[in-house]
C-alpha cells in the first residue's frame, strides 16, 4: 500500500505542476524599488522636455 501510495502521490504532483504551467498568474512582474525610481525619472525628463518644445 506504502510503495502505491508513494507512485500515485508522484504523479499527481507531476500533474499538478504541468497543469500550473498551463494557467499563468495574472499578477503583474516584481519591480524592484530602485528599478521603478530609474523609470519614474525618465518620465520626468520626458514630460520636461515636451513642456520646452
Amino acid at each position: 500500500m506504502n510503495r502505491r501510495k508513494k507512485i500515485i502521490t508522484k504523479f499527481n504532483n507531476k500533474d499538478k505542476r504541468a497543469n500550473a504551467k498551463l494557467h499563468k498568474s495574472n499578477k503583474p512582474a516584481y519591480i524592484s524599488k530602485a528599478e521603478r525610481a530609474k523609470l519614474a525619472e525618465q518620465a520626468d525628463e520626458q514630460i520636461d522636455t515636451q513642456e520646452t518644445e
